[in-house]
């Protein structure tokens, strides 16, 4: 036990000085197991987790996603889905902030990227909600938060690497995040609302004005443009895989075809240097998630050898914790890392260390992944680093971080309220995954 918490405080040493926790994960995990078993075991040990990990087919879906997710990017619909939800909420109080919230939710949906959502919400909307007064701590904790759903509606990357990881079936935990995501976009809704409501001049609104976005459509063959082919290729990959029409890798690969097809369709990849940025792009989200991947494994090898699981499954038996406890104080742990951690970091971390224990509590371990999907959502806009905030930061270098942080904790609430009800109500997760 002594050797896991040396091991465990390192980690978090060298995360909170800037090392990528990629690096750090795998600097940890083979210095360590170099230290007990020497230099040349330690470097058999690493490669062969990260052969083995590289030729795990399963893995595949990975890129493939993200593929399809840089291609939805490329094929520029956000701005004329945000245009289609503004159309829905133009006479509402708030409307354009709304419409943030619909519009992200929609394309989160086929893009399955958080920090992808993120950028190109702020370059859409961010905009429109200045030039009609819309309070920037509103606006940019509205596209922050807008973009966590990136990662719970599907398809989503986080809940395929769970997946693998936990030994679970990808389709169910697709069906399992279904209801929880829309809830979350109730629930951020409802936050707006409230928000405008005590707060009127956070978002200014005057009715004879019609408030129109950048990219206004043209009557419903307009929305039709734009709105159809996104709803066809999210019903395309979902209904594949729930179909049982082909497996989830094939359905990745099925969606990124649509997805070029859709890019195409709007006079986009017309030229070999944009197919080549295309690949290029989602090549080196791969790569840099992959090392995420590969020093997370070689960490937890490491800890496996020395016996941290198993402590921490006897540690957990000694409190004497209800199932309901332990999932409670693992999302505890969950909320806290999101704050300083990257949220796949987290994943990789968490998941492999407590699976026995949850093994051995008998949680469900869907509902288990919903509930720490959740978790890392809220960790992506918590201070003092949420990764979105930071995004949209980026995007939007005048923009002040603490106005920004001020604006997503009515969200950060909203998520909270989402994660009480899934852990007190786990039908909402399970349900739908029971009827397969």
């Amino acid at each position: 036990m002594t050797e896991s918490l040396i091991a465990v405080t390192i980690l978090l040493v060298l995360c909170f000085v800037g090392v990528r926790i990629g690096v750090a994960t795998f600097l940890v995990g083979y210095i360590g197991f170099a230290l007990e078993r020497g230099i040349g075991p330690a470097a058999q040990m690493s490669g062969q987790v990260i052969l083995e990990t590289a030729m795990n087919y399963n893995l595949s879906v990975i890129p493939l996603f993200i593929l399809m997710g840089v291609f939805i990017f490329r094929a520029d619909v956000s701005s004329e889905l945000y245009a289609a939800a503004h159309r829905r909420f133009r006479r509402t109080r708030g409307g354009l902030a709304h419409s943030t919230v619909l519009a992200s939710a929609g394309f989160a949906a086929v893009c399955g990227s958080s920090l992808a959502t993120a950028a190109t919400m702020t370059k859409v909307a961010m905009p429109s909600m200045r030039h009609y007064g819309y309070r920037d701590s509103l606006s940019t904790g509205v596209v922050a938060a807008g973009a966590t759903l990136g990662i719970m509606i599907p398809p989503s990357v986080p809940l395929v690497i769970y997946g693998i990881i936990a030994e679970q079936d990808i389709g169910k935990l697709f069906l399992a995040g279904t209801l929880p995501g829309i809830m979350l976009v109730g629930l951020f809704l409802a936050t707006v609302a409230i928000w405008v409501r005590l707060q009127r001049s956070a978002a200014p609104f005057d009715p004879a004005t019609a408030l129109a976005p950048a990219k206004p459509l043209v009557g419903a063959a307009g929305r039709a443009r734009v709105v159809v082919p996104v709803i066809a290729l999210f019903v395309l990959v979902l209904g594949g895989i729930y179909g049982r029409l082909f497996t989830p890798t094939e359905a990745a690969g099925v969606g990124a075809a649509g997805a070029a097809l859709i890019a195409l369709a709007r006079g986009k990849l017309r030229s070999l240097g944009e197919w080549v940025e295309v690949l290029v792009e989602a090549a080196r989200t791969t790569g840099a998630l992959f090392m995420v991947v590969f020093g997370a494994l070689v960490f937890a090898e490491y800890a496996n050898y020395i016996g941290l699981p198993f402590a921490i499954t006897e540690w957990v038996r000694a409190m004497n914790l209800t199932p309901f406890g332990l999932v409670l104080m693992i999302a505890v742990i969950a909320i806290i890392m999101g704050m300083v951690f990257e949220s796949i970091g987290i994943l990789l971390l968490l998941v492999p260390v407590f699976m026995p224990a949850l093994l051995a509590a008998g949680v469900d371990l869907i509902w288990f992944g919903i509930i720490i999907v959740l978790v890392i959502e809220m960790g992506l806009i918590s201070p003092p680093l949420g990764m979105n905030v930071f995004v949209v930061k980026s995007v939007l270098p005048d923009a002040r971080m603490a106005e920004m942080f001020r604006g997503v904790i009515p969200f950060v609430l909203a998520m909270l309220i989402g994660l009480i009800i899934v852990l007190l109500f786990p039908p909402i997760a399970t349900a739908i995954p029971g009827l397969l």
